[in-house]
């Protein structure tokens, strides 16, 4: 734990103490007495765009969104270093969606979308993995479909690429391979919302912090993976991810 002073940072205070823990800074005033205790979280989130490509929401029978459409997972979905994907036993279709991910490296809210491109600066590749069995029962049932999508692994993760070494994020290939074969293919410049619209957007409703991901939307072709496949994602051509199904 460690303790120091801020002066003139904290909104309505002057003199604050701020007590960093192992997942958290505290804020308080060292007078107390009716002034609340301010907390920011250090962790980050992940947010996940959906439908944002027209072929993706054709092939699921769905409509074109009139702005975009997100969701949140949990940090304790990340699969990082290509390490493998486990099959949860309490699915039985299990598919994979591939989404170019963005990282997020400023703190910010309501983002003006001419200033949203200093938000972020890596990209990198991620697959959304979803319980399509899960999911299509609780739309069903007209409940939240977390169930299907938040679960522990669910998001493998690829290290990042600064964006200065892409020459067109507006015009990026990635595609999926299962098994040696191509089953997904996108272009970014395909998008209904482009990234600078996405961070805009999300920005309105809750605070972008340094770290957050946003998995920005998959293209058509999501499918079924099976215990022992091996998916490899690219990104502009370069190797992203590499990884089985256990």
């Amino acid at each position: 734990m460690y303790i120091f002073s801020i002066n003139d940072d904290i909104p309505t205070t002057k003199n604050a103490c701020c007590i960093i823990c192992a997942d958290s800074i505290l804020l308080t005033l060292k007078s107390i007495g009716t002034i609340p205790l301010y907390y920011i979280s250090r962790k980050m989130k992940i947010i996940c765009i959906g439908q944002s490509y027209a072929d993706h929401v054709r092939e699921m029978n769905s409509s074109t969104p009139s702005e975009p459409i997100f969701f949140f997972k949990p940090d304790t979905c990340l699969l990082r270093k290509n390490q493998p994907f486990f099959y949860p036993n309490f699915s039985n279709e299990i598919h994979y969606e591939l989404e170019v991910v963005l990282k997020i490296c400023r703190l910010g809210r309501n983002i003006s979308e001419r200033f949203a491109n200093r938000y972020y600066n890596e990209v990198g590749l991620g697959i959304d993995f979803t319980a399509r069995d899960l999911q299509r029962d609780c739309k069903a049932k007209g409940l939240p479909w977390e169930i299907a999508k938040a679960f522990d692994g669910s998001a493998p993760i690829s290290e990042f690429k600064g964006k200065a070494e892409f020459p067109d994020l507006g015009n990026l290939d990635f595609w999926l391979e299962k098994n040696g074969e191509v089953v997904q293919r996108g272009n970014t410049g395909d998008m209904t919302f482009n990234f600078d619209q996405l961070i805009a957007h999300i920005s309105k409703y809750t605070t972008l912090k340094i770290g957050d991901l946003i998995y920005t939307g998959t293209p058509a072709g999501v499918g079924p993976v099976a215990i022992g496949d091996r998916l490899k994602g690219y990104l502009g051509g370069e190797l992203m991810l590499d990884f089985f199904v256990r």
